[in-house]
């Protein structure tokens, strides 16, 4: 039993859905998504609920009908509110500006590094250290996040780098500095 798959999805106001052939549509005031589907999982609207129903009982069908009653899910957030994540720049020196579509970074490399913002993506930009990435797509915003914090990830010595806002990073004591 598919406990994700089971449940319901709310249909937020002002979002249109269409499930045509394999295709899943949502509509709604931050802009359009679209995404296949397999012919396995059907979406039934019940007034302003939305229920994931699997044509069989093997075990692909199963992962796949909590897989896809997710990604629905996330497409409605998406378009009705987006989503957002947000990142530290922790280092002597280091910063980030916006130069049109390109986030220029200096991150103690001998060369600023120059990240192209895609198509779809907003970044800002506050105190030259805190990177605001948003849009309505979860995977584009989690993917542009990350490479961006592979630029240069935080450091465990002196926590040096980038790091999303809520993480953590654990700490090394380093080298004592006595010598027997």
């Amino acid at each position: 039993m598919s406990r994700i798959g089971n449940k319901p999805i709310d249909l937020p106001n002002g979002v249109k859905v269409n499930f045509a052939g394999s295709l899943l549509t949502a509509e709604g005031p931050k802009g359009k998504l679209t995404q296949d589907y397999d012919s396995r999982i059907s979406f039934e609207t019940k007034g302003n609920l939305i229920i994931a129903k699997r044509s069989d009982e093997e075990k692909e069908t199963k992962a796949k009908h909590g897989l896809y009653r997710n990604l629905l899910s996330n497409m409605l957030i998406g378009v009705s509110e987006g989503f957002k994540r947000s990142l530290l720049i922790n280092g002597v020196g280091y910063r980030a500006e916006l130069k049109g579509n390109i986030l220029v970074m200096n991150l103690g490399y001998s060369n600023q590094i120059e990240y192209v913002i895609p198509k779809g993506i907003q970044v800002t930009v506050e105190n030259n250290i805190k990177v605001t990435v948003a849009g309505i797509s979860k995977q584009q915003v989690g993917q542009v996040a990350s490479e961006i914090r592979s630029l240069r990830a935080p450091e465990p010595y002196k926590g040096k780098g980038i790091r999303y806002e809520d993480e953590t990073i654990r700490r090394k004591v380093g080298k004592s500095g006595v010598k027997k």
